[in-house]
């Protein structure tokens, strides 16, 4: 990357795509570039400017974006969880959370869901914890839930009541608005003790998504 000019290759490398994916770009109008005979070549400073602008305008978009439960969680990502340490409780809910295609690398949002609780607990108050990460295997938003059938005592909550109500989000490294906008989303709703308390007694996964979409 230190020649102004670059190629396709040295192009998709700088980008972590495919040579294919830059070609077609080229081929669309979609990248700067220009061609020296029949070969592509690019200006190492319009490929940074094109990458800046995306990337302001990804992040707008995001800002903009509202949060809607059903983009982000499906039925199958939600769990009732019998684990009383909070350690094998993020784990189990990992795991479920890695099943997402968008989830690209599971043993990585596993490690980094632990890491993060162990620099600050995610406990929110009122029962319920909000562990999330942003990770680049991650190619976009998405949720589990997890129902503790029994109280998780060591969250270090701020009220001190245990923790029963899982919500584990993991996004994009780039999607920093609409990631924290999905958080802010979901503190304010179970400041409602009646959803809170009507979850706890659902009998299927069903019935909590239900209430989530409701919610």
């Amino acid at each position: 990357m230190e020649d102004d000019i670059l190629t396709i290759e040295e192009v998709a490398k700088y980008l972590r795509v495919s040579d294919r994916t830059v070609y077609d770009w080229a081929q669309k109008g979609e990248i700067p570039a220009g061609k020296i005979g029949t070969v592509w070549r690019f200006k190492k400073s319009e490929v940074e400017n094109w990458v800046n602008a995306r990337l302001s305008s990804d992040s707008a978009k995001q800002a903009e974006q509202t949060v809607q439960v059903r983009n982000i969680l499906s039925p199958d990502r939600i769990v009732f969880i019998n684990q009383t340490s909070k350690h094998d409780s993020l784990v189990e809910l990992a795991d479920v959370l890695a099943t997402a295609p968008q989830v690209k690398d599971g043993a990585e949002l596993t490690q980094e869901i632990l890491k993060r609780e162990e620099l600050m607990s995610t406990a929110i108050g009122r029962g319920i914890a909000i562990p999330h990460v942003r990770l680049s295997s991650v190619t976009d938003l998405v949720m589990a839930v997890g129902v503790c059938r029994k109280p998780i005592a060591d969250f270090q909550t701020i009220d001190d009541q245990p923790v029963n109500l899982l919500f584990m989000i993991a996004a994009a490294y780039n999607q920093h608005s609409y990631y924290l906008k999905t958080i802010s989303h979901f503190s304010a709703k179970f400041k409602d003790k009646d959803l809170r308390d009507a979850m706890l007694s659902s009998l299927n996964e069903k019935e909590v998504y239900d209430l989530l979409m409701k919610a």
